[in-house]
């Protein structure tokens, strides 16, 4: 049963495309509402992406870069915060958190493409030239 949780969980991880449609679909039939669908299905991915970004990382590179990702998200927060507190005058923690999050799955989800089509680019690039 464990192999089984595990082997779903790393398909996510490894296609968190998968999880983003599955989550929309998902909302979409309990709430019928596509727009709240679509921003649960991209707040709950979010992790998903992170996640990928990571591994993705290891794959091509060989280290683990989860510090920076961290760094960038904390700076990507401070960011959020500040800008909120000098528009606003005060801090809305709901808000600042609900935009942070959000560019956090801009950030992760393009990284996440641009790290996949690299990845493949060089795997085929090393495969044909060191064959």
């Amino acid at each position: 049963m464990s192999s089984i949780l595990s082997s779903i969980i790393t398909i996510f991880f490894t296609l968190p495309f998968l999880g983003l449609i599955i989550i929309y679909f998902l909302y979409k039939m309990i709430t019928n509402d596509s727009r709240k669908s679509f921003h649960k299905a991209l707040d709950y991915s979010t992790l998903l992406f992170i996640i990928a970004v990571h591994f993705l990382l290891i794959t091509i590179i060989g280290k683990s870069f989860f510090w920076l990702i961290l760094l960038i998200m904390i700076l990507i927060a401070m960011v959020f915060v500040v800008v909120h507190w000098s528009v606003k005058g005060e801090i809305i923690l709901y808000k600042v958190f609900k935009g942070f999050w959000r560019c956090n799955f801009l950030l992760f989800f393009i990284a996440y493409v641009s790290l996949t089509f690299y990845g493949l680019l060089h795997r085929a690039v090393t495969f044909s030239f060191f064959s």
